[in-house]
């Protein structure tokens, strides 16, 4: 099991905080983003592409990192 966690616009998008979902140990990004716009729609993955993944300690874009009990995915943020 794992624990995603969304922010901001990707947050909007799916409608929620966050959510648990089951993965194989080997599932990576990649799989992740392909669950996503299976369960929300294909618009999904347009946003997923542009978003950072922080798994542990590690920020990453990479779609082969694998991934850990919890994910946190972050849209590009606007700041000053």
């Amino acid at each position: 099991m794992v624990e995603i966690r969304y922010f901001a616009a990707i947050a909007d998008a799916v409608g929620k905080d966050k959510e648990t979902l089951d993965f194989p140990t080997d599932a990576t990004i990649a799989d992740l983003r392909t669950t996503l716009a299976e369960s929300y729609g294909s618009d999904l993955d347009k946003m997923l592409a542009v978003c950072a993944y922080l798994i542990g300690d590690e920020l990453t874009r990479d779609p082969a990192t694998l991934l850990a009990p919890r994910v946190d995915v972050l849209p590009p943020f606007a700041g000053g």
